[in-house]
């Protein structure tokens, strides 16, 4: 999808409990400073007059008149037909409440809605984490080249994304790339995301600090702790931080399993990367431990991409030219089968409009 070639403008949101972030998007770059409006989460009548007040304002100050409406809400709805339904940090909505046609009807234009962890990877798999990769892989000489992508993102929740050969998997019920709900490697009991999310490094960090949660930082100081860079409980902000590389790790590497790509992070948390990274690609690289012998976690060898040692394996491979039977010609040939994970490139925010724009002009189709 070439984006920067498109002169449409399409305006773009992402919304979450606190506050809506509105932008407008031509040709895959932001045409001006996001506008920043408070959510009022709990009170329907003021929370669509903010969204609507918020658009209007973006219309306003774009060049051109806009060709859509394309934007992120958080956790499931039925987003192809724009109904936002009972989520838990947008009270207001409960029930179910018809966002897109409204917009629809109000603004005169296509609107389109979805998760706002699907957008984030789809902005990454088209102008941020995927490029970026096959671009490095490119100029190493390297014949590899990558489609699929699943992506995270770490803060309140632990969010997710699919992108399958520049296609945004959405499924069925529009609950594709739930990662939230993917099992919880040190308690298989309960969900990943009570294992990877800002209520888990907390968590774990007075567990092991001997302290109750509401004395427990936030992981912005736990991990200036974790590097002696604040005063704390040194001990527990680093095991806090490997806990939660664990979790992710482990979640990670059961989407890999069925989706077979490279995996994004993104999310408040992913600055702390070097603290949980380690543990992170371990938990990929992990073992099934069998009678007959060890079997690996993944078929495919994890990097991490932000790692430099990695960073070069992973790009080098093990490229060989071989024969083609009976002939005399050579082709070259890379038997490392390898995926890796690394950061998001766009920062998660501009992913998610980035994603959204791209999800509009590619439903809408060439030159409409």
């Amino acid at each position: 999808m070439h984006l920067h070639a498109d002169s449409r403008i399409a305006m773009t949101l992402d919304a979450g409990g606190t506050n809506l972030k509105f932008s407008a998007i031509r040709g895959g770059e932001l045409l001006f400073e996001p506008i920043c409006i408070p959510t009022e989460a709990a009170d329907l009548k003021r929370c669509l007059h903010n969204i609507v007040e918020g658009f209007s304002q973006v219309r306003s100050r774009c060049p051109n008149p806009p060709v859509a409406i394309s934007f992120a809400f958080p956790g499931p709805a039925d987003y192809p037909s724009g109904i936002i339904g009972d989520l838990p940090n947008l009270p207001a909505f409960r029930g179910g409440v018809a966002l897109g046609p409204m917009l629809e009807e109000y603004f005169q234009l296509p609107v389109f809605i979805n998760n706002d962890g699907d957008l984030f990877v789809y902005g990454e798999a088209i102008a941020g984490f995927l490029p970026y990769v096959n671009n490095l892989l490119e100029e190493a000489g390297s014949p590899k080249r990558y489609k699929n992508l699943f992506g995270v993102t770490l803060g309140t929740g632990f969010g997710g994304g699919i992108v399958r050969d520049s296609d945004l998997f959405i499924g069925d019920n529009s609950v594709g790339g739930e990662a939230w709900l993917l099992r919880n490697k040190i308690e298989p009991s309960i969900n990943a995301e009570e294992g990877a999310c800002i209520r888990a490094v907390r968590g774990v960090y007075a567990e092991v600090a001997g302290i109750s949660f509401e004395q427990s930082p936030e992981p912005k100081v736990i991990c200036a702790i974790a590097t002696g860079q604040s005063p704390g409980h040194r001990e527990a902000a680093v095991e806090a931080f490997r806990r939660f590389g664990d979790v992710v790790g482990d979640a990670i590497a059961q989407a890999l399993t069925l989706i077979d790509g490279l995996a994004v992070i993104g999310g408040g948390i992913s600055s702390a990367a070097p603290l949980f990274m380690p543990s992170l690609v371990a938990a990929l690289n992990d073992v099934y431990v069998k009678p007959s012998g060890n079997l690996r976690r993944l078929i495919a060898r994890a990097f991490n991409l932000e790692d430099p040692a990695d960073r070069e394996v992973f790009l080098k491979g093990e490229t060989r030219t071989i024969t083609v039977p009976g002939s005399s010609r050579m082709i070259q040939y890379d038997p490392l089968q390898r995926t890796a994970v690394g950061l998001s490139r766009l920062g998660t925010s501009e992913s998610v409009a980035i994603g959204a724009y791209a999800y509009a002009i590619h439903q809408l189709g060439p030159g409409h």
